[in-house]
Order: C-alpha cells, then sequence, then structure tokens
C-alpha cells in the first residue's frame, strides 16, 4: 500500500491512497465466490451457473461491492500506518478500481496538536456550604405567599404533604443545601476547566465545530417549538439563533478536546463518560483549598 500525505490546512490532510496486487485480486475472488453462491440465473442452480456468465450479469453488482468493503478497509489501514488522529468521517473522492489496483483520495480532520502541560495540580478554591436560617425562612415564606396561607403552622406544613413545621423547614434547608451543592458543584468543574484551557491556543477544527454547532441549532429550535413559536418565526430567527450558538460551540468544542487530551494522556477511554471520567481524575489531582 501506497500513501501520500498533503497538508491542507491547520486542521486537514489529503491522502492519496493506493493499494495493488494480491490485497485486491484476493477481494475481487472472495466477493465473486460470493456472489456466485446466491446469484439467479436462469437455467441454472444457485452456485452452479458458469463463472464467465456471473461475471457477465454481475460484473457490476461485484465491483460496488468491492468497493464497499475494501475502500473503508484500505483506508482504516492507512491512518493507523500513518498515525494519524481523524476525528471525522473521511471525504472520499476520485475512487479508481481495477481487477488489480484501487486507488483515491481521502480528506481529513485531523485532532489539533493541543500542548497541554501541568494538569495534575490545579488550583481549586473551595467554599463550605452553610444554609442560614434567615434563608429557610425566606423559603417557606415565599411558599406561604404561593398558597396563600394564612399561618405558618402544622396545619400549613400537613398541607404541602408533610407532618409538621419542623419536618417542613428540614426539607426546605436540605432543598436549598442541594441547590448550593449543585451550584459550587459547578463553579469548581468551571474553575477547573478555566485553569486547564487558560492560554492553550489551537484552532478548533471546522468539522467538530460544524457539527456541534447544527445540533445546539436543532435543539434551540425543538425548544423554541414546544413553546408554541411558529415554524415561520423559527426560521427566520436563525441566524439570530446562529449568533448565539456559535461562540458557545466553539468553546465547548475546545473544551472537549482539552479533556480528550488529557484522556489521551491517562488512558482514559474516549468513550461518551470520558468528560465525567477526567473531570473525575483531575479534580482527585487537584490542589484543594478552602476560599477565604
Amino acid at each position: 500500500m501506497k500513501t501520500e500525505i498533503k497538508k491542507i490546512g491547520s486542521n486537514q490532510r489529503e491522502l492519496n491512497i493506493e493499494v495493488s496486487g494480491e490485497i485486491v485480486k484476493n477481494k475481487f475472488s472472495d466477493v465473486f465466490q460470493r456472489v456466485s453462491k446466491e446469484a439467479k440465473v436462469h437455467g441454472f442452480r444457485p452456485g452452479h451457473a458458469p463463472a464467465d456468465i456471473i461475471e457477465k450479469q454481475y460484473s457490476s453488482i461485484i465491483h460496488q461491492e468491492v468497493l464497499k468493503e475494501l475502500v473503508p478497509d484500505v483506508y482504516n489501514k492507512a491512518i493507523d500506518a500513518e498515525g494519524l488522529d481523524v476525528i471525522e468521517l473521511p471525504e472520499i473522492t476520485e475512487v479508481k478500481l481495477t481487477k488489480e489496483n484501487l486507488s483515491f483520495k481521502a480528506k481529513v480532520e485531523i485532532s489539533p496538536e493541543i500542548p497541554i502541560k501541568d494538569y495534575k495540580n490545579l488550583k481549586v478554591n473551595f467554599r463550605l456550604i452553610n444554609v442560614a436560617s434567615d434563608e429557610i425562612k425566606r423559603a417557606i415564606d415565599s411558599l406561604k405567599e404561593q398558597h396563600k396561607a394564612n399561618e405558618l403552622d402544622d396545619r400549613f406544613a400537613r398541607s404541602l404533604g408533610y407532618p409538621n413545621m419542623q419536618e417542613l423547614e428540614r426539607i426546605v434547608e436540605r432543598q436549598i443545601f442541594i441547590n448550593k451543592e449543585n451550584q459550587e458543584r459547578a463553579r469548581i468543574e468551571n474553575e477547573i476547566i478555566e485553569g486547564l484551557t487558560n492560554g492553550l491556543d489551537f484552532k478548533v477544527p471546522q468539522g467538530l465545530l460544524k457539527r456541534q454547532v447544527d445540533d445546539m441549532l436543532r435543539q434551540a429550535k425543538m425548544d423554541l417549538a414546544l413553546r408554541g413559536i411558529s415554524k415561520e418565526v423559527i426560521e427566520a430567527e436563525e441566524k439570530t439563533l446562529l449568533e448565539k450558538i456559535t461562540p458557545k460551540a466553539r468553546e465547548q468544542v475546545r473544551v472537549y478536546l482539552v479533556l480528550s487530551e488529557v484522556a489521551k494522556k491517562e488512558n482514559i477511554p474516549l468513550n461518551d463518560d470520558m468528560p465525567r471520567f477526567v473531570m473525575e481524575f483531575l479534580l482527585r489531582e487537584a490542589e484543594w483549598k478552602e476560599a477565604s
């Protein structure tokens, strides 16, 4: 197999791939045998038609099947051999196939080089979570107002499904605590991300960015539709939506690529759970300090 690589952009490469000889011949032979066993030829039982008739009637099918099986196989071997970290499906062009030779071009987008270094000792400033009595009081007063109650007593608590005011206050305190805990966790994760990505300069691959923008735009349109906004209004607002979505999508892709780089260095599987596992790793390895 012969592979030539041409750089056509910071994150794009064009591969000229060619393979010949036994690999191509064997694939044709393999496909021909499979087609011969199933081919329906008038006057012959399946699997018993002469080879020249099979070749004449099914040559196009055989040709297409060889391409379908051989191109992905040869492409993947070329990518592995060249050590390219491809992040998008290739654009295959100029495919040429004979009984002894296959050649094609593959335009691919590769992961950018991300010069990540000190990611094991990121600074985390944590805050102890407390719930003040006045916070509980404000929350319960809000409940009283919403339910137009006259008194804050056990009868009011029971109307909300709790045996008494003491239990209601305990539940309200717990809910406030959980909300604060979630907010603090989000703040800490943002602090980790900021420390991880600060100063890193690399170009976001356009293919990944487009996919993320498309997904976010689709979701935004769906959300508007569920709110009763007409299709015409949504379409008219698409440009405005794109202007809002694109910067967010770019940052999300940027963060994902940086997390992926940590995952590669720490042998964390690159699957759907990768961001969570990497964040857990970064939090374990971080330097924690209570905020003053």
